[in-house]
């Protein structure tokens, strides 16, 4: 399918922000907004309720759903937010949908476990970060895609990451 509007993955680890950006740069985009959060099965939410972290196995299903998402997404394009922690895991995503972009959302470990100790109602327990964080690998310079520093207001965390996707031309001008 053509898109007309980008496919994007806004990434990182827990508690940094990644459904609360991603709807407010969909919103911008005039694009729908998807939670992969809300496409595990639930096995996968009660392990890590449980305070076991997913491995492989457990995420390439679910990778492959957030994947069928992105590609499925009509002429306003989607954002998704989902953890895409590997490089491996974003491939598997760009598989299905190769124009994906990502917006990688960073922070300090320090202000990231402030705000997963700070989190209430949320199946994703702090004490799962550490893996998170050990997981996490960078975009490499072949992936496309931008950092963007949640060190400030989200207004301006958003506009950071729309200026940076209209820099990439992911979005019009």
């Amino acid at each position: 399918m053509t898109h007309t509007a980008p496919l994007i993955v806004v990434m990182g680890v827990s508690a940094v922000g990644k459904s609360t950006i991603g709807a407010q740069i969909a919103e911008r985009l005039g694009a729908p907004f998807r939670d992969a959060d809300d496409l595990h099965p639930a096995v996968n939410v009660e392990k890590m309720r449980a305070g076991v972290a997913l491995d492989d196995d457990d995420r390439w299903p679910w990778l492959d759903i957030v994947g069928l998402e992105l590609a499925s997404a009509d002429a306003s394009g989607l954002v998704i937010a989902c953890s895409a922690l590997r490089r491996g895991y974003r491939d598997r995503l760009r598989a299905q949908a190769p124009t994906t972009c990502f917006v990688h959302l960073h922070a300090d470990d320090a202000v990231l476990t402030a705000r997963a100790a700070g989190r209430t109602g949320h199946f994703m327990p702090p004490s799962l970060l550490a893996s998170q964080l050990a997981t996490l690998e960078a975009l490499a310079d072949d992936e496309r895609g931008l950092v963007v520093d949640v060190d400030a207001p989200i207004d301006d965390i958003v506009e950071r990451a729309v200026a940076g996707l209209r820099d990439l031309g992911v979005t019009r001008p």
